[in-house]
């Protein structure tokens, strides 16, 4: 039996965030009645056109997938059950919003067999919450921190942002500081990008002051690494950090590019060498469309994709897919480092991933 890993998109949420270029949509909570059948109906299809599929990772992603009650994740995991065999140990994970759960639903998605929740903090300065467009403060996101702990959460991970317009070097570490002194196992720590057509760009356009400068962003992601390290959190990937033993395995999926279904609108697959996204149009998805685009991966892709995904990981890639000339001049400059047959991105390396991607592409 094949084995994967397994994305569902649950794309609903209270309030569309400033930065948010997902495709998620606000305050139509009482489509998911509506939705999750349809999800029912592509894992059906999926099992007919791949056969039997054993799932090492399920990842329940958004939107805001803490926008399902009790009953509908209970309704979402027995589906998953019914059309997949999920491996032992499975690494199930849902994320979650901190204005959106509470003791009971918690109870609710470990009873539905959840067992890594990911919340989305990402800041606990509520000036920039604000800013971000977050629905909730930062002391809630404190207690919905503890709170998945005392429900019985073992694996809980959040995510913080740094970049942020206006951001200041101590409010970015009180961020890390506040995440490192609660029962933690992983944090992601993603630098803000700002996108066309989001209301974040619109702002940082009318308030260009307040955009830091690339030397005050590698400062953060410095100042990143070393609290982390000072608390037993490696760096397992450019933006990820973890305890021993719980890095994410569903995001590990995607960086070592294996094989990986993704269902629901606007949901993204690898599969057997062919990439493929569903439809971005919840009408649509909702009528029965699916796959709006598929692409199969030439050599060269697969080279490509391989190198600028382990590149960001600790696992780096093996040092005989490179250049070797190239790979020298980066070595000798500090950018990267041989390990064995791996080769490595440096601190150095990281703060410039990038460019180093394109000189050995």
């Amino acid at each position: 039996m094949k084995h994967i890993s397994l994305y569902i998109h649950i794309p609903f949420c209270v309030r569309k965030c400033a930065y948010c270029d997902f495709t998620s949509f606000p305050g139509i909570t009482d489509r998911i009645p509506l939705y999750l059948p349809q999800l029912e109906r592509e894992m059906t299809d999926a099992c007919a056109r791949f056969g039997p599929l054993a799932l090492d990772t399920v990842f329940i992603g958004g939107g805001t997938p803490s926008l399902l009650t009790g009953d509908q994740m209970r309704e979402l995991m027995g589906t998953v059950r019914r059309h997949f065999t999920l491996c032992e140990g499975a690494e199930i994970t849902a994320e979650a919003n901190p204005g959106t759960i509470d003791a009971c639903k918690l109870a609710d998605f470990r009873e539905a067999g959840i067992n890594r929740l990911s919340i989305g903090v990402q800041s606990f300065d509520d000036s920039l919450l604000l800013t971000l467009g977050r629905i909730h403060t930062a002391s809630e996101a404190e207690n919905a921190v503890l709170a998945a702990a005392e429900a019985g959460f073992s694996n809980l991970s959040v995510d913080l942002m740094y970049a942020l317009p206006g951001q200041s070097a101590s409010q970015w570490k009180h961020s890390i500081q506040t995440a490192l002194n609660l029962p933690l196992q992983h944090i992601s720590c993603y630098s803000l990008i700002v996108e066309d057509g989001t209301p974040m760009k619109a702002f940082v356009q009318a308030n260009p002051a307040l955009m830091l400068d690339e030397e005050t962003v590698v400062c953060m992601q410095h100042d990143a690494a070393r609290l982390m390290a000072e608390h037993g959190f490696q760096r397992y990937e450019i933006s990820n950090y973890a305890l021993p033993g719980f890095e994410s395995r569903h995001n590990m999926v995607y960086w070592r590019r294996g094989d990986y279904l993704g269902v629901g609108c606007a949901a993204h697959s690898l599969m057997n060498g062919v990439r493929f996204a569903n439809t971005t149009s919840l009408k649509d998805y909702l009528a029965g469309k699916r796959c709006e685009a598929s692409e199969c991966l030439t050599e060269r892709d697969v080279y490509e994709e391989t190198v600028m995904l382990g590149l960001r990981t600790r696992e780096g890639v093996e040092a005989s897919l490179l250049p070797s000339a190239r790979l020298q001049a980066l070595i000798d400059g500090g950018f990267m480092r041989l390990e064995g047959s791996r080769a490595r991105i440096t601190q150095a390396g990281s703060d410039v991933l990038n460019a180093v991607i394109l000189e050995l592409l």
